[in-house]
């Protein structure tokens, strides 16, 4: 009988799955990659929401365990996909170079928020306002580490490619059951995809489909990450990853001329020389209504757990979640209230 069976192998998956291993718990992933938006994410952790000027939910907690926990797969996998790099926030008004200096004066955000200008001028932007500057932020290369993460399951078969099959779990009072899998926990990290699952598809888990390009951009010179209505981040070659839309109403992973166009019109307001779309991708996330993650054990059966509504910070809200939940689990520690999925009622059969 193996500790875990666990469902699903993108952020939320592969955060549970590492926590534990680190912790000796014998594991097993099961996913058949319907999910895409861990992979194509951007991939950012920034500890400030520009857009209203407010920290990051834990913030400070997530970057310090974040940093150890992909320091530590980086090491194993002999890879690298945390790439440290400055955040600027262009500024388009006086008014907003002022609102980024009050906000630099707040507690909660000054270690977070530069009080320097930075007038650095980058070809291809015109900034005569010049950029603000987020500190402690970067990217993960999101593919690259499920890529690889999911190559060293395989590689000591901890693995399996299949779509999960609800009706063939059963449930008893050592763990689960499923097919010839026994299991004394089994973690559901589907995404998007928990709306198909039987056990917890009351939950109010909203999709927002997100719409990115790769774009080719010889003039732009550029070696941070520009944050505006869109991010642009440089991969190097001319490349530059730029996203990304938010639509809470279409629910596939297919790209559309509306979020295409919304692309274009937004990357024209920032830069000024030309561009070539490379590739046009589109997922939905996992989001939560109150912006906060599931994470918790089902109410009738003790062996279900569930980890899921990453949404759009899920590199930093991952390895945090990962951990909450294995020490609910392991060491009966109490999951923070706005987390525990016990904050949602079921549906009455």
């Amino acid at each position: 009988m193996i500790d875990y069976l666990i469902v699903g192998s993108g952020l939320a998956g592969i955060s549970f799955s590492e926590m534990a291993l680190k912790h000796h718990k014998s594991i097993l992933v099961l996913d058949n990659y319907s999910q895409n938006s861990s992979r194509i994410a951007g991939g950012l952790y920034n500890p400030v929401i520009l857009k209203r000027f407010s920290e990051v939910w834990c913030a400070q907690e997530q970057l310090v365990l974040m940093e150890s926990f992909y320091s530590v797969i980086g090491e194993k996998l002999k890879i690298q996909f945390d790439f440290k790099k400055p955040i600027l926030r262009k500024f388009f008004s006086i008014e907003e170079q002022n609102n980024w200096f009050t906000a630099s004066d707040k507690e909660a955000l000054s270690p977070f928020l530069s009080p320097n200008i930075i007038t650095t001028q980058f070809s291809g932007i015109y900034s005569p306002y010049n950029y603000g500057e987020v500190l402690h932020t970067g990217y993960i290369d999101t593919a690259l580490l499920l890529e690889k993460y999911r190559a060293y399951l395989m590689e000591h078969n901890l693995f399996l490619c299949e779509s999960f099959d609800y009706d063939s779990l059963v449930i008893h009072n050592e763990g689960v059951s499923y097919k010839d899998i026994q299991a004394k926990n089994i973690i559901f990290a589907e995404g998007f995809g928990m709306h198909a699952n039987p056990f917890f598809n009351h939950l109010p888990l909203d999709g927002t489909k997100g719409e990115l390009f790769i774009i080719k951009a010889p003039q732009l010179n550029l070696d941070v990450i520009i944050n505006t209505s869109v991010f642009i981040l440089p991969l190097g070659g001319d490349l530059f990853k730029v996203g990304a839309t938010y639509n809470w109403k279409d629910k596939t992973d297919l790209p559309t001329e509306e979020g295409k166009q919304e692309l274009i019109d937004r990357i024209k307001e920032i830069i000024t020389c030309d561009f070539e779309i490379v590739e046009h991708f589109a997922g939905v996330r996992p989001t939560v209504k109150d912006r906060r993650p599931l994470v918790g054990t089902h109410s009738e059966h003790n062996s279900m757990h569930i980890l899921n509504g990453l949404g759009t910070r899920g590199v930093m809200l991952g390895p945090a979640m990962a951990k909450a939940l294995f020490e609910n689990i392991e060491k009966g520690i109490p999951l923070d209230t706005v987390i525990n999925i016990n904050r949602f009622k079921p549906k009455k059969q």
